[in-house]
């Protein structure tokens, strides 16, 4: 496999060059640069960083729809996550797929109810999620969700004792192959999947999340005495090992 940085470093060189040659790649030249940065990252790679890396005026949006149409009867598929695009494989293909990585640990009821809260709610305070549960939610089941990259710390809500604000992340919306929040499954959905009881109080309905992760205008970002006071960094700003 090509190594990021030696992509990346090549049209670094292209683009420092004022009428160099990246001002004259095809369409099809450009598809094959993006098809490189996104096969060599280990991770979803942002639009953003296409759109800096490709040639000047590609439409990148139109450029990656087009590549994963090329893409979506192969055995790889070239989808998208929020903003963010990655090879994944096939899902009728999944099965051949042998996996040696440790699996992520299997999540207890009580997790699987406090990311599904998280994933309708965002932005939900521990508070919030508590009240909708009707149960207290022990500090390990959230560090569970935190440690498996689904959940994240978004701010702090506007309010009496400035709570914080608890999310989803790209990796969630990665691992269960969700293009954007608002793709999660609605009300007649779940019921066709049996996931809910066939005896449903009235009134009754799944708040469905926006596409926006931006802060909301109730929320103040994270700062650094934050996350020393959360316990994510050791006093002074030093990452706690």
């Amino acid at each position: 496999m090509a190594d990021n940085n030696e992509v990346v470093s090549s049209m670094d060189a292209a683009h420092d060059a004022d009428d160099g040659p990246i001002a004259k790649f095809s369409d099809l030249e450009a598809e094959r640069m993006a098809e490189a940065l996104i096969f060599a990252s280990a991770q979803p790679v942002p639009e953003s960083f296409l759109a800096d890396r490709l040639p000047r005026g590609t439409n990148v949006p139109t450029l990656l729809t087009r590549l994963a149409e090329n893409y979506a009867g192969r055995g790889v598929n070239l989808v998208r996550t929020a903003d963010s695009w990655a090879f994944r494989t096939a899902p009728d293909l999944s099965f051949v797929i042998r996996k040696d990585e440790n699996e992520v640990r299997k999540l207890s009821r009580a997790a699987l109810e406090v990311l599904a809260i998280i994933a309708y709610h965002q932005p939900v305070t521990r508070a919030e999620i508590e009240d909708i549960r009707g149960v207290q939610t022990s500090r390990g089941t959230l560090d569970v969700l935190m440690e498996a990259g689904w959940v994240r710390f978004r701010g702090r809500r506007r309010s009496p004792g400035r709570p914080v604000t608890l999310g989803t992340t790209t990796d969630f919306l990665d691992h269960f192959g969700i293009e954007e929040l608002r793709d999660l499954p609605g009300l007649e959905e779940l019921k066709g999947a049996g996931l809910l009881s066939g005896r449903i109080p009235p009134g009754f309905h799944i708040p469905m999340p926006g596409a926006d992760t931006d802060l909301s205008d109730d929320e103040d970002p994270i700062t650094q005495l934050d996350l020393e006071e959360l316990g994510l960094l050791a006093p002074g700003g030093a990452s706690d090992d």
